[in-house]
């Protein structure tokens, strides 16, 4: 029975009984039968004065009635009270949305975000708020709270609007104009480029740099007595630059190949070549030191014809010019021949518009702040204009030519310094022009999202592939445990363990003494970057690991200091100085700081300090002396040959054979050299 109509049954008949007490306690039954009473209300009298079974009758109506009403209700409860259907949360996402984005498309705070990437193979200290989440992470974000996502191809689409700088279309060309050829010096070093320089802008550039060796690209403008314009690029001929002569080969017109006609066709020689194909530039030859007694220009053009470079003399296209840069002989036949070949180029440009150029060199002046060093290829450069280049930005303040002399405007072929950058930007980067600085930053803010994003990406590749390395060591382990014992289990892992102990101090030294961490310091973004494609061809890790743990640019800092103390660390600079009060803290320090002026003299100086690691190589050396030598029983300081005599000897255990050789040596330790061949 249903326990609300027991109930209420139950109090039905208490309320009867208790009706009955109360109707026998009044005393006056006797009242309701004399003769002419009339009770105020009969129907109460009825009901009063009703036998014990006509009540019981009256509670059993009511239950029916009840029980009736009650069973009816039972009935239609299933339809009523069944629970209701919860539908899912729809959430709209989009690609690339970031973590706030997400926490508020779901209604929800930030920490839940948090927490449904709990235990993932996402990086979440690196999660911030206006972090980019990749598509596998949203789901799984939607998927933990329980809601149901929906993508919204609009806000893709809008989220992956392109609000990059480009070039222009090409322009019309009633706008071009004539310019300066961009000219290239390239070759084998020592074989003259410089100075060959030198004779053509009257300058003395090899008097300043040190060793005369070009340290890093120049840009220069040459004027000719004819009145025609020349823009040179001053690339380095040592081979550690090869990346920024390739550079320079970008954005030029004509490569100068110059060859020593005492030396021939060297190995630089061979890169320049390739570097002027790679950039589909005509190649005029110069071959040079032609004043020597031991010059032979017919041999260095033969050589080059196996190189496909093939002189006007042996029916090819390319001009070859007996020059001596020494002297000065044939010079001006030399910038005849490249204004010559610049005619049939017809090297045309447009000067109107927003501003295209390179950097060629980058570097961090003291008192001007960061500087670039650019060629201009369109438009007219002028102060106050807004740039942009790689994730740096530009308002010109000021703008000089290789002189120093302050420029009003840059033209097409011009090499221009520009001061202004709110950052470094790297040598090679395009310069674009943009209408404004709020511009400016939006196409900055872009380029470093857009890095950023790449980087999460391979980020969350290198950790998908971290995740299945340590999935697949568990599987191992506990194929490997799987069978054994409890207690065999806990004896096999603390062995393991036990070998993994803590290194001692003198271990320590051990490990640390096959790793080389160094620090690197320039003056300019372009010779950090060849040192670093130095460092790159790297391959002796075997014998010594090479760590490169800071670089940058300007002079050495007390933060260099405290990266070189940290990690036990070499600084090496090269064309930047180091203060006495930075050498007196890194000598009460320990650290070693090496500075140089040559780029292969910083090589060298790495590869001594490599040697210096590597444990000392045993070599035997035969000394050919005895402790005592007898001829039959007399004691005798020589023995002629041909005659007999005995040895004594501190090695019991040795035994002669006929035509054994005794040779007496001595062993000593010698410095092992490192095998790495930087290429020079």
């Amino acid at each position: 029975m249903n326990p609300k109509l027991l109930k209420l049954e139950n109090l039905l008949q208490f309320h009867a009984i208790c009706r009955q007490l109360h109707s026998l306690s009044q005393r006056r039954p006797l009242a309701w039968w004399r003769p002419g009473f009339a009770p105020a209300s009969p129907v109460w009298t009825d009901q009063l004065g009703a036998q014990p079974w006509q009540t019981h009758t009256l509670i059993a109506a009511a239950l029916h009635q009840h029980r009736h009403l009650v069973t009816k209700k039972e009935k239609r409860l299933p339809k009523s009270r069944l629970p209701p259907v919860k539908t899912k949360k729809e959430v709209e996402v989009w690609v690339g949305m970031t973590v706030e984005e997400l926490a508020r498309a779901m209604a929800k705070d930030i920490d839940c975000v948090y927490e449904a990437l709990l235990n993932t193979a996402c990086d979440i200290d690196s999660l911030e708020a206006n972090s980019h989440l990749d598509e596998v992470w949203i789901k799984e974000v939607i998927k933990k709270a329980g809601m149901k996502l929906k993508w919204n191809k609009l806000k893709q689409e809008r989220i992956r609007e392109n609000k990059d700088a480009v070039r222009r279309p090409g322009a019309d060309p009633a706008l071009l104009r004539p310019r300066s050829p961009v000219v290239t010096i390239m070759g084998h070093v020592d074989h003259g480029k410089t100075t060959l320089l030198d004779k053509l802008r009257e300058t003395q550039v090899a008097a300043m740099e040190v060793g005369g060796i070009t340290q890093h690209i120049g840009a220069f403008l040459v004027s000719l007595p004819s009145g025609e314009k020349i823009t040179f690029l001053d690339t380095p001929g040592h081979a550690a630059f090869s990346a920024m002569r390739a550079r320079g080969a970008q954005v030029t017109d004509i490569v100068v190949l110059v060859v020593a006609a005492d030396d021939g066709v060297m190995k630089q020689t061979v890169e320049s070549i390739q570097h002027a194909k790679d950039a589909e530039v005509p190649v005029i030859l110069a071959i040079n030191k032609c004043d020597k007694p031991d010059a032979d220009p017919e041999k260095v053009k033969k050589e080059l014809l196996a190189y496909d470079v093939v002189c006007e003399e042996y029916g090819g296209d390319v001009q070859a010019v007996h020059v001596s840069a020494l002297t000065g002989d044939n010079l001006m036949a030399l910038a005849e021949a490249t204004i010559a070949l610049a005619e049939m180029l017809e090297l045309k440009a447009d000067p109107t518009g927003p501003v295209e150029g390179t950097v060629i060199e980058s570097f961090t002046d003291k008192g001007r702040g960061p500087v670039t060093t650019a060629i201009i290829q369109r438009g007219t450069l002028r102060k106050g204009s807004i740039l942009v280049a790689g994730k740096s930005w530009a308002k010109v303040r000021l703008m000089f030519d290789e002189n120093g002399k302050t420029l009003n405007e840059a033209y097409p072929s011009m090499p221009v310094g520009i001061i202004g950058w709110r950052d470094l930007p790297s040598a090679g980067d395009e310069i674009l022009e943009v209408e404004s600085e709020p511009r400016a930053r939006e196409v900055v803010e872009w380029r470093k999202s857009e890095q950023k994003e790449e980087k999460g990406k391979d980020d969350l590749k290198i950790m998908e592939e971290k995740r299945k390395e340590h999935q697949e060591a568990h599987r191992k382990a506990r194929e490997k445990y799987g069978s054994l014992h409890w207690k065999e289990r806990s004896y096999i892992k603390y062995l393991e363990r036990k070998e993994q102990r803590l290194l001692k101090p003198k271990e320590k030294v051990e490990r640390d003494s096959n790793i080389l961490p160094i620090i690197i310091k320039g003056d300019v973004d372009g010779s950090v970057e060849a040192i670093l494609n130095l460092l790159d061809t790297y391959d002796a890790s075997h014998e010594c690991e090479l760590e490169l743990v800071h670089f940058g640019l300007g002079d050495i800092s007390e933060n260099d200091i405290t990266f070189a103390e940290t990690f036990d660390g070499v600084i090496y600079g090269f064309n930047v100085d180091a203060g006495s009060a930075i050498l007196q803290s890194a000598a009460q320090k320990g650290v070693k700081i090496k500075l140089h002026k040559i780029i292969y003299h910083l090589i060298e100086d790495l590869q001594e300090e490599l040697s210096s690691r590597l444990p000392h190589t045993v070599e035997e050396y035969p000394i050919g002396s005895l402790t005592s030598l007898k001829h039959h029983k007399d004691d005798v300081s020589v023995i002629k040959t041909g005659m007999d005599c005995g040895l004594s000897l501190d090695e019991e255990k040795v035994e002669f054979k006929l035509g054994d050789q005794i040779i007496c040596y001595e062993e000593n330790k010698v410095p092992t050299k490192t095998s790495w061949d930087p290429g020079f």
